[in-house]
């Protein structure tokens, strides 16, 4: 089977905004797909004994999308924007509840090109990131946007730009910046980051 043009992705996610609930159908399984090869990406990552596995992190993804009261897709790009905001989400708040069930582990060294599938040594540092990407939006909401596709969506930086609407160079810009300014952020606390 060939795999889905972002054309089509895009035509299909368009009849969803229309409420033609066909097209979910037709949807799911293009989307899920990419989804789960971006969340597998990261995992392999991941140390073995990790809790929140690919499938439960992509399917509660994909369910808080579905019950998303607006579905104005404009592109497939902007549909992966809303899902990283989504996975976001999803895996702080896992983090805090990890936190909260187990304290006192040592802080590793995190990496913003690793991308997000966490384990429950890793839930101080995701929280500290959220926390520093709260921060950083409260002054430029675009560079937390550009970190928020790009680390828990594996959004290219042209997929990036397509979303906000600038060049990919702008977003390469943005994504160095607030990485900077992210890892100065963390060092500041426990959590730190790796070059990446």
């Amino acid at each position: 089977m060939a795999e889905p043009s972002s054309d089509q992705i895009t035509e299909l996610l368009h009849a969803w905004s229309r409420g033609e609930p066909q097209a979910l159908d037709k949807l799911a399984p293009l989307v899920h797909k990419e989804l789960h090869r971006v969340a597998h990406k990261y995992m392999r990552l991941q140390r073995p004994g990790h809790t929140l596995q690919t499938t439960a992190l992509i399917h509660e993804a994909f369910l808080k999308l579905v019950k998303r009261p607006k579905k104005d897709w404009q592109s497939r790009a902007h549909f992966f924007g809303v899902a990283a905001q989504a996975m976001r989400h999803i895996l702080v708040d896992y983090a805090r509840h990890q936190q909260t069930a187990k304290r006192g582990h040592a802080f590793q060294m995190i990496s913003l090109d690793e991308g997000a599938v966490i384990s429950v040594e890793r839930c101080s540092e995701l929280v500290a990131l959220d926390e520093a990407m709260n921060k950083l939006a409260e002054f430029d909401a675009r560079k937390s946007r550009v970190v928020e596709m790009r680390f828990f969506a594996g959004l290219s930086f042209e997929e990036i730009a397509e979303v906000l609407g600038i060049s990919p160079d702008t977003v390469m810009r943005d994504w160095r910046l607030a990485k900077a300014w992210l890892r100065r952020k963390l060092s500041n606390s426990e959590g730190v980051l790796s070059d990446g």
